[in-house]
Protein backbone atom coordinates (compact mmCIF):
# COMPACT_ATOMS: atom_id res chain seq x y z
CA UNK A 1 0.00 0.00 0.00
CA UNK A 2 1.55 3.41 -1.00
CA UNK A 3 2.06 5.81 1.57
CA UNK A 4 2.19 9.32 2.36
CA UNK A 5 5.70 10.86 3.26
CA UNK A 6 6.76 14.45 4.18
CA UNK A 7 10.43 15.28 3.98
CA UNK A 8 11.84 18.48 5.22
CA UNK A 9 15.23 19.55 3.46
CA UNK A 10 14.28 17.72 0.79
CA UNK A 11 15.93 19.82 -2.12
CA UNK A 12 19.11 18.36 -1.99
CA UNK A 13 20.93 15.51 0.09
CA UNK A 14 20.01 12.85 1.81
CA UNK A 15 16.63 14.70 1.71
CA UNK A 16 16.58 14.63 -2.01
CA UNK A 17 17.83 10.79 -1.88
CA UNK A 18 14.90 10.28 0.57
CA UNK A 19 12.50 12.01 -1.79
CA UNK A 20 13.52 9.63 -4.73
CA UNK A 21 13.47 6.71 -2.98
CA UNK A 22 10.11 7.07 -2.08
CA UNK A 23 9.02 7.66 -4.86
CA UNK A 24 9.99 4.85 -6.53
CA UNK A 25 8.19 3.04 -4.16
CA UNK A 26 5.38 4.25 -5.37
CA UNK A 27 4.42 6.50 -2.31
CA UNK A 28 3.68 10.04 -2.60
CA UNK A 29 5.95 12.14 -1.23
CA UNK A 30 6.04 16.25 -0.32
CA UNK A 31 9.03 17.49 -0.61
CA UNK A 32 9.60 20.74 1.85
CA UNK A 33 12.05 23.54 1.58
CA UNK A 34 12.68 27.08 0.86
CA UNK A 35 13.58 26.80 -2.49
CA UNK A 36 13.52 23.68 -4.97
CA UNK A 37 16.21 22.33 -6.58
CA UNK A 38 15.77 21.27 -10.48
CA UNK A 39 16.24 17.67 -8.97
CA UNK A 40 13.77 18.15 -6.32
CA UNK A 41 11.43 19.81 -9.49
CA UNK A 42 12.32 17.11 -11.68
CA UNK A 43 11.63 14.38 -9.26
CA UNK A 44 7.81 13.90 -9.06
CA UNK A 45 7.35 14.86 -5.83
CA UNK A 46 4.68 17.58 -4.28
CA UNK A 47 6.83 20.44 -3.68
CA UNK A 48 6.61 22.63 -0.90
CA UNK A 49 8.61 25.24 -0.97
CA UNK A 50 9.31 29.00 0.59
CA UNK A 51 9.59 26.95 3.82
CA UNK A 52 11.54 28.37 6.84
CA UNK A 53 11.33 25.85 9.23
CA UNK A 54 13.00 28.20 11.89
CA UNK A 55 10.26 30.59 11.26
CA UNK A 56 6.39 30.31 12.79
CA UNK A 57 5.01 31.69 9.27
CA UNK A 58 7.20 28.84 7.39
CA UNK A 59 5.77 26.14 9.63
CA UNK A 60 2.12 27.69 9.43
CA UNK A 61 2.58 27.91 5.70
CA UNK A 62 3.96 24.10 5.52
CA UNK A 63 0.55 22.98 8.20
CA UNK A 64 -1.94 25.12 5.91
CA UNK A 65 -0.39 23.32 2.50
CA UNK A 66 -1.32 19.81 3.91
CA UNK A 67 -4.18 20.54 5.20
CA UNK A 68 -6.26 17.26 4.65
CA UNK A 69 -3.63 15.46 3.81
CA UNK A 70 -2.99 12.30 5.71
CA UNK A 71 0.53 11.87 6.66
CA UNK A 72 1.89 8.48 6.94
CA UNK A 73 5.75 9.26 7.87
CA UNK A 74 7.13 12.75 8.66
CA UNK A 75 10.72 13.18 8.02
CA UNK A 76 12.56 16.00 10.18
CA UNK A 77 15.70 15.80 7.40
CA UNK A 78 16.44 19.57 7.80
CA UNK A 79 19.80 20.74 9.15
CA UNK A 80 22.62 22.52 9.26
CA UNK A 81 26.63 21.99 10.51
CA UNK A 82 28.78 25.38 11.81
CA UNK A 83 31.94 24.80 13.52
CA UNK A 84 33.21 26.15 16.78
CA UNK A 85 35.57 25.73 18.61
CA UNK A 86 36.91 26.65 22.22
CA UNK A 87 38.20 30.48 22.43
CA UNK A 88 36.49 31.57 19.75
CA UNK A 89 32.94 30.36 20.53
CA UNK A 90 30.14 32.24 18.43
CA UNK A 91 26.72 32.62 19.91
CA UNK A 92 25.03 33.20 16.94
CA UNK A 93 26.12 30.34 14.83
CA UNK A 94 25.02 27.78 17.92
CA UNK A 95 22.00 29.87 18.52
CA UNK A 96 21.10 28.86 14.73
CA UNK A 97 21.74 25.43 15.18
CA UNK A 98 19.61 24.82 17.80
CA UNK A 99 16.80 27.08 16.06
CA UNK A 100 17.10 24.57 12.67
CA UNK A 101 18.69 21.33 14.19
CA UNK A 102 16.47 21.10 17.42
CA UNK A 103 13.52 23.73 17.73
CA UNK A 104 12.30 23.11 13.83
CA UNK A 105 11.89 19.68 13.88
CA UNK A 106 9.87 19.56 17.48
CA UNK A 107 7.99 22.43 16.35
CA UNK A 108 7.45 20.70 12.89
CA UNK A 109 5.91 17.48 14.46
CA UNK A 110 3.62 19.68 16.61
CA UNK A 111 2.21 21.76 13.60
CA UNK A 112 1.81 18.37 11.52
CA UNK A 113 0.78 16.18 14.34
CA UNK A 114 -2.87 16.61 13.59
CA UNK A 115 -2.01 15.01 10.10
CA UNK A 116 -0.91 11.85 11.03
CA UNK A 117 -2.85 8.59 10.05
CA UNK A 118 -3.20 5.48 12.46
CA UNK A 119 0.35 3.79 13.05
CA UNK A 120 2.33 7.12 11.56
CA UNK A 121 5.85 7.12 11.98
CA UNK A 122 8.20 10.43 12.77
CA UNK A 123 11.71 10.05 11.68
CA UNK A 124 14.65 12.28 13.25
CA UNK A 125 17.83 12.78 11.64
CA UNK A 126 20.30 13.41 14.09
CA UNK A 127 24.15 12.65 14.13
CA UNK A 128 26.42 10.53 16.78
CA UNK A 129 27.85 14.01 17.59
CA UNK A 130 24.79 14.33 19.72
CA UNK A 131 25.64 11.23 21.96
CA UNK A 132 27.43 12.97 25.22
CA UNK A 133 29.00 9.29 25.65
CA UNK A 134 30.57 9.02 21.75
CA UNK A 135 32.44 12.49 22.02
CA UNK A 136 35.96 11.78 22.36
CA UNK A 137 37.21 14.71 20.17
CA UNK A 138 35.56 17.92 21.91
CA UNK A 139 34.86 20.88 19.23
CA UNK A 140 32.09 21.73 17.34
CA UNK A 141 29.59 23.18 20.39
CA UNK A 142 26.79 24.06 18.38
CA UNK A 143 26.28 21.20 16.08
CA UNK A 144 26.90 18.83 19.28
CA UNK A 145 24.83 20.48 21.65
CA UNK A 146 21.82 20.82 18.95
CA UNK A 147 21.91 17.50 18.31
CA UNK A 148 22.16 15.97 21.99
CA UNK A 149 18.96 18.44 22.40
CA UNK A 150 17.32 16.65 19.21
CA UNK A 151 17.56 13.39 20.61
CA UNK A 152 16.02 14.46 24.06
CA UNK A 153 13.36 15.85 21.62
CA UNK A 154 13.10 12.47 19.87
CA UNK A 155 12.78 10.26 22.94
CA UNK A 156 9.99 12.96 24.54
CA UNK A 157 7.85 12.82 21.45
CA UNK A 158 8.13 9.02 21.51
CA UNK A 159 6.69 9.00 24.63
CA UNK A 160 3.90 11.61 23.69
CA UNK A 161 2.74 9.98 20.42
CA UNK A 162 2.88 6.73 21.40
CA UNK A 163 -0.96 6.13 23.08
CA UNK A 164 -1.53 7.69 19.35
CA UNK A 165 0.39 4.30 17.90
CA UNK A 166 3.09 6.98 16.39
CA UNK A 167 6.49 5.72 16.69
CA UNK A 168 9.28 7.90 16.56
CA UNK A 169 13.30 6.94 14.95
CA UNK A 170 16.22 9.18 16.09
CA UNK A 171 18.56 7.93 13.07
CA UNK A 172 22.22 9.03 12.49
CA UNK A 173 23.03 8.50 8.78
CA UNK A 174 26.60 7.74 9.03
CA UNK A 175 29.34 9.63 7.82
CA UNK A 176 27.50 11.11 4.24
CA UNK A 177 29.19 13.08 1.37
CA UNK A 178 26.41 15.82 1.25
CA UNK A 179 27.26 19.42 0.26
CA UNK A 180 26.93 20.06 4.06
CA UNK A 181 30.68 18.44 4.79
CA UNK A 182 32.09 18.63 1.62
CA UNK A 183 31.46 16.22 -0.13
CA UNK A 184 33.62 13.76 1.81
CA UNK A 185 32.09 10.86 3.15
CA UNK A 186 31.94 6.78 3.71
CA UNK A 187 28.39 6.87 2.38
CA UNK A 188 26.87 8.56 -0.52
CA UNK A 189 23.24 10.13 0.43
CA UNK A 190 21.24 7.54 -1.67
CA UNK A 191 23.33 4.86 0.22
CA UNK A 192 22.18 6.84 3.21
CA UNK A 193 18.82 7.45 2.57
CA UNK A 194 18.40 3.26 2.15
CA UNK A 195 19.89 2.57 5.07
CA UNK A 196 18.01 5.25 7.02
CA UNK A 197 14.66 3.91 5.30
CA UNK A 198 15.50 0.31 5.96
CA UNK A 199 15.52 1.42 9.58
CA UNK A 200 11.99 3.11 9.51
CA UNK A 201 10.90 0.32 7.97
CA UNK A 202 11.90 -1.51 11.12
CA UNK A 203 10.42 0.38 13.70
CA UNK A 204 8.20 -0.18 15.84
CA UNK A 205 6.13 1.35 19.09
CA UNK A 206 8.68 -1.01 20.99
CA UNK A 207 11.66 0.29 19.54
CA UNK A 208 10.20 3.99 19.28
CA UNK A 209 12.49 6.63 20.99
CA UNK A 210 15.71 4.43 20.51
CA UNK A 211 18.97 6.25 18.91
CA UNK A 212 20.03 4.48 15.99
CA UNK A 213 22.66 4.43 13.33
CA UNK A 214 21.69 3.67 9.78
CA UNK A 215 23.51 0.57 9.98
CA UNK A 216 21.42 -0.50 12.55
CA UNK A 217 23.56 -0.35 15.80
CA UNK A 218 22.13 1.32 18.72
CA UNK A 219 23.79 4.08 20.20
CA UNK A 220 25.07 5.31 23.21
CA UNK A 221 23.14 8.45 24.25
Amino acid sequence: MSKTVVITGANRGIGLSFAQLFLKRGDTVYGVCRQASDALANSGAKIIDGVDVTKADGIARLAESLKGVNIDLLINNAGILRNESLGSLDPETIRAQFETNSLAPLLVTEALSDHFSDNAKVALITSRMGSIEDNTSGGRYGYRMSKAALNAAGKSLSEDLKPRGVAVAILHPGLVGTEMIGGHGDLTPDQAAQRLTERIDELTLETSGTFWHSNGQVLPW
